[in-house]
Parts: structure tokens; C-alpha cells; sequence
């Protein structure tokens, strides 16, 4: 059994989370729209938001790294089949209605299912890169 590479895995987390970002800004205009939400709503301001941010992306990372190996096929392929799982589950099902924009937040923008799962792809390329694990010796 191999362990997580912490190193990697949280550099994966912040070149991720700044790809998400610069999507974002390629979308919509704005940089660090996520972490100005974040502080908006709890009401600590920016910086608190960029933490925020910052470290839920090297969180997901560091999930994908112990659970990689566990997913079905390729390398490329168990980054995208994990983004997807997250943008869905914990994007589209839980923050958005959270923030009153409905499922997926279509009551926000019709675009928001696809502008939310192309950042979320784009945060995965690290992941792809970065997290190393052997999937010969693996058994699922």
C-alpha cells in the first residue's frame, strides 16, 4: 500500500485551484468571484474567503490523492470521473441551492451547470499530473 505524497498533492490543490480561478475569470469576468462569496456570506471579508477557497481545493486534492487508486480506469480518467462526483454532489446539489441559486444553479444562470463543471474540469489537470500512484497493483 502506497501512502498519499502530501507535497503533491497540496501543489495539485493550489495550480488546480488557480486553473478553476482563471476559468472563472475567462467566464466571468472576475477574479476570485468564489472567494468574494464566501467571505460575503460568513461576513469575514476577502482574505477569509481566499483561505476558504484555497484550502478546500488542497482538501479535495488530498481526498483524490487516498481514494485515486480506487477509481476505475485511466489516470486521466479517474481525475474527470472524480471532479464530475464533486461537481455534482457537492457543487450542484449542495453549495449552489445552499446560496438560493437552485440545483446546479440554474436560477441563478441557465450557463452555471456548464460554467461550474468546465472550471472543476480544468482544476482536475493537476490532478492528472501531479497525483502518483501505481494503478498496476491496484485491485478494485
Amino acid at each position: 500500500m502506497k501512502t498519499i505524497n502530501w507535497k503533491n498533492a497540496i501543489i495539485a490543490g493550489i495550480i488546480g485551484t488557480i486553473l478553476f480561478d482563471l476559468v472563472g475569470l475567462l467566464f466571468t469576468g472576475k477574479w476570485w468571484d468564489i472567494p468574494g462569496i464566501l467571505g460575503a456570506k460568513t461576513g469575514l471579508g476577502l482574505a477569509y474567503g481566499v483561505i476558504g477557497h484555497y484550502s478546500n481545493g488542497i482538501l479535495l486534492s488530498i481526498l483524490f490523492a487516498g481514494i485515486a487508486p480506487s477509481l476505475w480506469g485511466p489516470k486521466w480518467a479517474r481525475a474527470i470521473t472524480f471532479v464530475i462526483g464533486e461537481t455534482i454532489a457537492l457543487v450542484w446539489l449542495f453549495m449552489l441551492p445552499l446560496l438560493g441559486a437552485g440545483i446546479a444553479g440554474i436560477d441563478m444562470d441557465p450557463m452555471m451547470p456548464i460554467i461550474t463543471l468546465v472550471r472543476h474540469l480544468a482544476y482536475a489537470i493537476p490532478l492528472i499530473f501531479l497525483i502518483q500512484y501505481d494503478i498496476k497493483n491496484v485491485k478494485v
